[in-house]
């Protein structure tokens, strides 16, 4: 009775073929109800900003973690290594290290807009979360945040570029660059730069966590993630 049960509550979600691939393979005498699925990709999504965007908000959060240091604007590649070859690889360094000061910084922004989205899925967002590719709970809350973070962020570098003298850092090393002979000035707008790099980090810390849930029984370390999470195994 108790399995009848559960068919029927996981049918009465959606027709779709693969849903009813996740009935077959139901442990047997478990219930799932929508609350419950709803409720394990709101915290999934909860483990992966405190798990993984906290990260980036620490000293090094970003400058030391190869998935998401920032780099610089392919424009500015050029510069980097020209200073490099003439000797100059602590002024490159140092202006690296300003621009992933900054995308640090903005991400402590990050989590107030995040726990709004989180709170707002829906059982229909869910469900489609849950039966979608690794990296669906993430695409989910891209698509609710990034203006809003944009709009946050790009502030905050701006005010850190400010605070930690970027503006100085930058203009020094551009200028040293644009005295090279035979080289071509370059002036970019590293604030909107940074802010998009900043962005890309944060989605990408949280496919991470995603990833794991999903993939490694171990990591679903609620009894919620590991009933709901079940289905798409």
């Amino acid at each position: 009775m108790k399995k009848i049960f559960a068919l029927i509550i996981i049918l009465n979600f959606t027709a779709c073929a693969e849903l009813q691939q996740v009935v077959n393979q139901l442990p047997q005498g478990g219930t799932v109800s929508e609350l419950d699925i709803a409720g394990g990709l709101r915290q999934a999504l909860d483990l992966g900003i405190d798990k993984q965007v906290s990260k980036l908000t620490q000293t090094d959060g970003f400058f030391k973690n190869e998935l998401v240091k920032i780099l610089l604007p392919e424009e500015l590649q050029k510069v980097d290594k020209a200073l490099r070859d003439i000797g100059l690889s602590n002024l490159a360094d140092e202006g690296l290290k300003v621009l992933n000061r900054a995308a640090e910084d903005a991400v402590g922004e990050a989590t107030p807009i995040f726990i709004n989205a989180v709170k707002e899925i829906t059982f229909t967002d869910a469900k489609n979360i849950l039966l979608g590719s690794n990296d669906a709970a993430t695409q989910y809350l891209t698509s609710k945040t990034q203006t809003a973070l944009y709009d946050k962020f790009n502030p905050v570098i701006k005010a850190s570029f400010d605070k930690v003298g970027a503006d100085q850092i930058w203009a020094n090393l551009i200028n040293k660059y644009n005295a090279i002979p035979f080289t071509s000035n370059v002036n970019p707008d590293l604030t909107d730069y940074v802010t998009g790099e900043a962005l890309k980090g944060v989605y990408t810390m949280i496919a991470v966590e995603e990833q794991e849930i999903r993939t490694k029984v171990g990591s679903r370390t609620t009894a919620l993630l590991q009933k709901v999470f079940a289905l798409q195994d």
